[in-house]
């Protein structure tokens, strides 16, 4: 009997010493410092200011890389990188094939947006001019100097637009790829725009751009920038690992759903200078239901509801 004592008391020793330790992590110290890539375009700086807010809410330590599209990818192969929620389907599905073949980079279902595309634009004043499909590009060599406006050095899209141009395909034979950033591509079709020049640009959905300059998207694309005229999807992706490696962190990455008219106003507040960490806590701030969905199963770093935590730290 006495030894079932001593048995029965070690236990309740064990018992009380394991509840009076603190909480402890869902995910090993190494995950603390959650890496993310941001490709450089506003939307998914605003993205990822959103995710990184959330992060540090449950006392995670966001790290942030600007990265072009190759050297992202190839930060998440080695693992130097954690997450990108930059994968935009199927603009880039070509570059990120082979990575995804040797199981090398890992793509979350399902998409992170849905309703967003990418294919060229052109002012209102273009359109009603008869510049509304791939085709009538051409037609219009004169007026639009022979110039087409990308985005970065390297991107899928410039890619793709290049090899229009290299295989004359809609007779784009001659014309003339200006490389640049975003913002850069968008202060020269701002320029243009006031000053009713014509100009044929890279545009896409979510972005203040939709908002901020009368635009149309042409038709007759042929696929080149994916199905219907470039509608897309964008995705989260993640190191090989990183789910498995990091559970409680990649359930929070799991669980991120945005919406075109979100990223938009997130967007139009970094576009007009505002930090972008600064416009992801106002947004969450005025819009907390958002946190429901993404905090689903969550928990913060050392243990504790996610939900509340993250609240707390936005001071709702």
């Amino acid at each position: 009997m006495k030894l079932i004592i001593k048995a029965v008391s070690a236990c309740l020793a064990g018992l009380l010493a394991a509840l009076s330790l603190p909480a402890l992590a869902q995910d090993p110290p190494s995950c603390r410092a959650v890496h993310f890539a941001d490709i450089g375009w506003t939307d998914i700086t605003s993205t990822t200011a959103l995710a990184s807010t959330v992060f540090e809410g449950l006392g995670y330590q966001p790290v942030t890389t600007v990265a072009s599209v190759p050297i992202s990818f190839a930060g998440l192969k080695s693992k130097q990188l954690d997450v990108s929620l930059g994968y935009w389907w199927p603009v880039q599905e070509k570059a990120l094939a082979p990575f995804v073949d040797a199981k090398s980079i890992n793509v979350l279902q399902p998409p992170n947006l849905t309703g967003a595309r990418a294919t060229f634009a052109v002012p209102t004043y273009e359109y009603d001019a008869g510049l509304k499909t791939f085709a009538d590009i051409a037609k219009h060599r004169a007026e639009l100097d022979g110039k087409i406006y990308g985005i970065e050095p390297g991107s899928s899209a410039n890619a793709a637009i290049q090899k229009m141009i290299a295989t004359n395909q809609f007779g784009l034979g001659g014309f003339k790829l200006i490389e640049s950033s975003e913002a850069g591509m968008l202060v020269t079709v701002d320029r243009a725009v006031r000053e009713k020049k014509w100009v044929v640009f890279l545009g896409w959905q979510p972005h203040p751009m939709n908002i901020q300059i009368d635009m149309k998207y042409l038709t007759g694309s042929e696929g080149v920038f994916g199905p219907n005229d470039g509608e897309a999807r964008v995705y989260t992706l993640t190191s090989p690992d990183f789910l498995t490696r990091c559970p409680n962190a990649g359930k929070l990455v799991s669980n991120l759903r945005f919406t075109t008219q979100l990223e938009n106003v997130v967007m139009q507040s970094v576009m007009n200078k505002e930090k972008p960490a600064e416009a992801a806590k106002a947004y969450l701030k005025k819009n907390p239901q958002v946190l429901d969905e993404w905090l689903a199963g969550v928990k913060t770093y050392d243990g504790k509801d996610g939900l509340p935590a993250v609240k707390a730290y936005l001071g709702l």
